[in-house]
């Protein structure tokens, strides 16, 4: 099973995005899975729900960060080049701009019951399985 395979699965299964994403890497960064969830679980919805960077680039960001040892601008440049990937294929990394949202910030705080139609209206598990994706091909070329 690949990565993004691994965290559509968990975004299917109620993780927000940011959580599916980072806990399909859990194994890799030597944390617990749950805590991942735990620890990533405000970056969904574009940050607390605000719609503002997609919780799939936050969650590429937060798994490199644990993974790499590097000085800060060598972590900034390993972020920009997996998000700038992802905004190549989406056209962005905004929510609200992915989701097709034209209002700019928070709407209700509470997530939408996951339903069929939620899953239908929503791009969200495609960009959960293919940050998930990018991720790893990135992980597998730049080892350190």
């Amino acid at each position: 099973m690949t990565k993004g395979e691994k965290a559509k699965e968990m975004f299917m299964s109620g993780c927000n995005c940011a959580q599916a994403v980072a806990a399909a890497f859990a194994d890799e960064m030597g944390l617990d899975r749950d805590l991942v969830k735990k620890l990533t679980l405000g970056f969904g919805g574009g940050i607390g729900r605000m719609r503002e960077v997609c919780g799939t680039v936050s969650a590429m960001a937060f798994v490199i960060s644990a993974l790499y040892n590097n000085d800060k601008g060598k972590i900034y440049e390993r972020i920009q080049c997996v998000a700038n990937k992802f905004r190549a294929e989406n056209g962005s990394i905004v929510c609200r701009e992915l989701l097709g949202l034209s209002i700019k910030g928070a709407d209700s705080p509470e997530p939408e019951k996951r339903t069929a139609l939620y899953y239908k209206k929503r791009p969200c598990a495609e960009l959960v399985g293919m940050a998930a994706d990018i991720l790893e091909e990135y992980i597998i070329n730049h080892e350190s």
